[in-house]
């Protein structure tokens, strides 16, 4: 691959790396989500003093809530772990993530929160638009193993 199409010296583009760190991150932001959803009262719910609105509209849906968050988590720590292995696997579930996430921000622009949601869809859909590129899908493409044909003696 060419390094001005955006892929390193050895032919792996630029940012997949970062998107599985990226994945991973959001692991960790899903996890404390939903223990703090899951068990109340803890050290980490000072955490929700960065973003109160969400523990406000959060907290009264309690432990289902925290339980989807820690599915979420799940998922992201297996779109992760897969992404950076360069799986196929991995590449599908981060586009489903990602995709998801771009539906859920046309949702809050339809529900009235138009400058998040606008943000969250520029954002996600960057990102998804990023992933689906052929060269990095290429990265991510199924390699069929070499059948050995055996010479008879």
């Amino acid at each position: 691959m060419n390094p001005a199409l955006g892929s390193s010296e050895n032919g792996t583009p630029r940012g997949i790396t970062a998107i599985g760190i990226f994945l991973l991150f959001g692991t960790v932001m899903a996890f404390l989500a939903g223990i703090t959803l899951v068990w109340r009262g803890t050290f980490l719910d000072r955490m929700w003093a960065l973003n109160p609105r969400a523990y406000d509209e959060l907290a009264p849906l309690g432990k289902p809530a925290g339980f989807l968050f820690l599915s979420l988590a799940v998922a992201l720590i297996l779109a992760g772990t897969g992404w950076l292995k360069r799986r196929q696997w991995g590449w599908r579930l981060a586009v489903a993530i990602i995709g998801t996430e771009v539906l859920g921000n046309f949702v809050n622009v339809f529900f009235g929160r138009v400058v998040q949601g606008l943000v969250g869809v520029t954002i996600a859909g960057a990102l998804l638009l990023y992933i689906t590129r052929p060269y990095v899908r290429a990265t991510f493409a199924f390699k069929p193993k070499q059948i050995v044909h055996l010479k008879k003696p």
